[in-house]
């Protein structure tokens, strides 16, 4: 099943009009049935895609159509219908004001302005790094009634299982934070995250270029970051130090997730002791707080942090400037963007954009003021 499409030829229009039908010029069911040469109840049952319409009949009223330049209001016809529908948003368990508070903020301002259509959105939560809890997830989610999802996917191997049963029941979902093409999702929404790192590395060197030696903050698990997006965010940054800057040393330090931060202090303290020529550092995950927070406390000046996403508290450090860039990803945005997809493909039974790539925006003290959250 292909979830967005509309089959040519295929014509949708409300329920309770029978007489006129608000359309290009209020082209009437009457004056397309004067056209076509057939009754007003066959042209009726056309437009509603109802049975017992002789093929001939069809072939009279989609010509009428056709030459008539007919346009359904998908929109009335959509809110004529009635129906009720719920979506649901899979994300990872998160403290407050954390990255995937933004996606949930967006997600429930576009629910809330479709509200007349029927949409529900409901939340589900996932334990990352733990394979068994996602799998239990998956089991008791699939036991609800629903119509969309909107996934963020933790390993590929683990959300394909999910999604290979959502295909099988024709649900079409939408992708945020880390693109999997080969799991054909009705839409992807983020960043391209290679050319992030990429982009990251090239501002970063701009100046640091005469640097022996930088840190790259890492939060693991096991040895694993937290997602795909940070990881490729990673590889995009390794290259185009491979490429510009291959004698440029870069130091791993790794602030163990779910650690207190009296223990995340203690890293940081030791590592720039012992590393006094190392004056920028870059994280690709939305804690470059937990090091702009640090340096504050530990009244060192000299050290530059290049970090992800405009939560509230990377926010107050970068304009306190112990954090001195900040990668903008517009999670709002794609929180909203998520819930509009499912609601054009599965509402209103048009076609949506499957890639969509949120703008690689750098932010300073300067012009953090004028970062627009929620413009879309």
């Amino acid at each position: 099943m292909k979830f967005g499409g509309m089959k040519k030829k295929t014509y949708l229009c409300t329920q309770h009009q029978n007489s006129s039908i608000m359309a290009k010029e209020n082209i009437r069911i009457k004056d397309i049935a004067e056209r076509a040469g057939v009754s007003v109840g066959t042209v009726d049952r056309v437009l509603h895609n109802r049975p017992n319409v002789s093929k001939v009949a069809l072939e009279k009223v989609n010509k009428a159509l056709e030459e008539m330049d007919y346009k359904p209001n998908v929109y009335a016809s959509a809110l004529a219908y009635n129906k009720k529908y719920t979506f649901y948003i899979v994300l990872p368990k998160h403290e407050q004001e954390a990255y995937w508070d933004e996606i949930e903020e967006g997600a429930q301002a576009c629910t809330d302005f479709r509200r007349d259509f029927g949409i529900t959105l409901k939340y589900m939560y996932y334990e990352r790094f733990n394979n068994a809890a996602f799998t239990r997830m998956v089991r008791e989610f699939l036991t609800e009634k629903f119509d969309g999802v909107i996934i963020v996917p933790t390993t590929l191997e683990q959300t394909a299982r999910f999604t290979e049963k959502l295909t099988d029941r024709q649900i079409p979902y939408v992708l945020l934070d880390s693109y999997m093409p080969d799991l054909k999702p009705l839409a992807f929404f983020g960043q391209d995250s290679f050319a992030s790192g990429y982009f990251a590395a090239r501002m970063l060197m701009l100046i640091a270029n005469k640097e022996k030696e930088i840190a790259l903050v890492k939060q693991t698990r096991d040895g694993k970051v937290g997602s795909k997006q940070q990881a490729n965010r990673e590889t995009g940054f390794r290259h185009y130090m491979v490429d510009h800057f291959p004698d440029v040393k870069i130091t791993e330090v790794d602030l163990p997730l779910d650690e207190e931060r009296k223990e995340y202090n203690s890293i940081l303290e030791k590592f720039f002791n012992t590393h006094p020529q190392v004056h920028h550092c870059i994280t690709f995950n939305s804690k470059a707080h937990i090091v702009g927070e640090f340096l504050q406390k530990s009244n060192r000046r000299n050290i530059q942090i290049m970090g992800y996403d405009m939560v509230p508290k990377n926010e107050e450090c970068i304009r306190q400037g112990s954090i001195s860039f900040l990668i903008a990803q517009h999670a709002y945005q794609q929180g909203y963007a998520s819930v509009d997809a499912l609601f054009n493909a599965i509402v209103l039974k048009r076609e949506v954009n499957p890639v969509n790539y949120m703008p690689i925006e750098i932010l300073t003290k300067e012009n953090v003021d004028f970062y627009r959250r929620t413009a879309i």
